[in-house]
């Protein structure tokens, strides 16, 4: 049985990396990118039979030849996996600089659809592919003084939604997974920035992040890696689908 072709963008760590390791331990083929030469090698230097190419997402050229890297020692591409994606500005509507808004859009939705494109004609041409867009669970709760990075997200659903509409008939996949707060150092980073926002301690901030999410639990990176191959493999009919990893999360502030 011939191994499954995997590209995963912006896997030099993160949950990214935890994607790509997931379908690499699955027994796929793994190409990855990311922006970061270093993120790429200590990736890479653990994972030795991936293969990666340096790419910005957000310019289509880089796609391109990431997708002719991919190509070039896989043989072509059955499941993409967008996972590159910026937070953005943090900042009031009205205070958002206009490079700011367009930066963010560029990353979050431009590089998806850049790298869509691009699959979407290798997967068309066999007859079958997976495509999964990594989304996030502010696409539903809404976080202030974060519109930018909210609406690339909720835009980035919509991309996800019209695909598996549009590709469903060649036996493709389209799915989004939303994960919520990570367990990992980026998570942490974010409520130890936003405890000294507050003046709280590190304890009381993470406890009220932790309240408005219903299993009152962060979520490991592994588990979004594990959602992932489930639906390029078990999962293969689901199609067109928003897929919360989240422990419902009910609301962001």
């Amino acid at each position: 049985m011939a191994k499954q072709r995997v590209v995963v963008t912006a896997a030099g760590a993160g949950i990214g990396r935890a994607i790509a390791e997931a379908f690499c331990h699955n027994g796929a083929l793994v190409h990855i990118c990311d922006i970061s030469g270093s993120a790429l090698a200590q990736t890479m230097e653990a994972n030795p039979h991936m293969r990666s190419s340096l790419t910005d997402i957000s310019k289509a050229d880089q796609v391109g030849a990431l997708f002719q890297d991919a190509c070039g020692w896989m043989g072509g591409v059955d499941v993409l996996v967008n996972n590159a994606g910026i937070g953005g500005p943090k900042a009031a509507l009205d205070e958002i600089e206009d490079s700011d808004w367009d930066q963010t859009i560029q990353v979050n939705l431009n590089g998806a659809f850049y790298c869509i494109k691009r699959a979407a004609k290798l997967m068309k041409a066999q007859k079958s592919g997976c495509i999964i867009n990594i989304s996030s669970a502010s696409a539903r709760t809404g976080l202030p003084l974060r519109a930018p990075y909210v609406a690339s997200k909720v835009a980035l659903q919509g991309l996800t939604r019209n695909a598996a509409r549009e590709l469903g008939p060649y036996n493709i996949s389209c799915n989004a997974i939303l994960p919520g707060a990570i367990d990992n150092a980026r998570g942490h980073m974010l409520i130890e920035k936003l405890a000294k926002e507050r003046h709280q301690s590190i304890e009381e901030t993470e406890a009220r992040r932790l309240s408005y999410i219903s299993m009152r639990k962060r979520i490991n990176p592994t588990e979004i890696g594990d959602t992932a191959v489930f639906l390029a493999n078990g999962g293969r009919h689901i199609s067109g689908q928003e897929i919360g990893v989240c422990g419902n999360s009910e609301w962001e502030e």
